[in-house]
C-alpha cells in the first residue's frame, strides 16, 4: 500500500485539467503546463517580474529556461532568475522595461510538464489529486476532491460529497492509498474528522 507524501506543486487549478465527474481516465486530462507562480508586480525599471511562488520547490525557477505566461501560454525565454524575500524575480528576453513587464501583472507563470523534475514514488502533483473519488477503508463513498489547500504543516484535501464539505488532512494516518489509474483516494476517517 502506497502512502502519499505531501503533493508536489506546481499545480494547475483549471477545471479542464482535473478528472471529470463522469470518471473519464485522468490521462485524457493531464495538463501540458503546470503553474509555478503568478506575476504580482515589477521590480525596478529593467522589466524584472516579481513572481509569487506556487511550487514547493522554489529552486526550480533557477533552472527555468522557458516560461509560459497567461492563458495564451506566451512562450518567453528566461534571461535570468533569482529568489528574493520569498519571491522569484524573472528577467525575460524581450521584456526590457517596466512598462513591458507591467503587461504581465496578474498572469500565471507556467512550465512545461516535460521540464518538471520527476516525482518520488509517493509524491503527486496537486492536479493528480484534485478530482479523485474518495472512499473510506470500509467502502463508504465520501465524494470528490475539489481542492488541495496548503496549510504549511500538511496539505488539506477539500472533499465535496452528499454530506457537504469534508476537510481531510493529507497525513499517512488519514490517506491510505492513492490510485491514480482508477481515480480513487482511499482514506481512514479518524475520530473528529466529520
Amino acid at each position: 500500500m502506497r502512502r502519499p507524501s505531501r503533493p508536489r506543486r506546481p499545480t494547475q487549478r483549471r477545471p479542464t485539467e482535473r478528472r471529470t465527474t463522469d470518471g473519464r481516465p485522468r490521462s485524457e486530462e493531464e495538463p501540458s503546463y503546470l503553474v509555478i507562480g503568478q506575476v504580482v508586480g515589477v521590480r525596478g525599471l529593467g522589466g524584472e517580474l516579481k513572481v509569487r511562488i506556487e511550487t514547493d520547490d522554489p529552486e526550480r525557477f533557477l533552472d527555468l529556461e522557458w516560461a509560459y505566461l497567461g492563458e495564451e501560454l506566451e512562450r518567453k525565454r528566461v534571461k535570468s532568475a533569482r529568489l528574493f524575500k520569498g519571491m522569484a524575480l524573472l528577467r525575460l528576453v524581450g521584456v526590457t522595461d517596466r512598462e513591458a513587464a507591467e503587461a504581465y501583472r496578474g498572469q500565471y507563470v507556467r512550465m512545461a510538464v516535460e521540464d518538471a523534475p520527476p516525482l518520488a514514488e509517493d509524491e503527486y502533483f496537486v492536479y493528480q489529486i484534485e478530482g479523485l473519488q474518495v472512499r473510506t477503508d470500509t467502502g463508504e463513498e465520501l465524494g470528490q476532491v475539489r481542492e488541495v489547500l496548503s496549510t504549511g504543516a500538511n496539505d488539506v484535501y477539500v472533499v465535496m460529497g452528499p454530506e457537504g464539505e469534508l476537510l481531510l488532512p493529507a497525513t499517512q494516518e488519514v490517506i491510505l492509498d492513492v490510485d491514480l489509474e482508477n481515480g480513487v483516494l482511499t482514506v481512514h476517517l479518524l475520530e473528529g474528522l466529520r
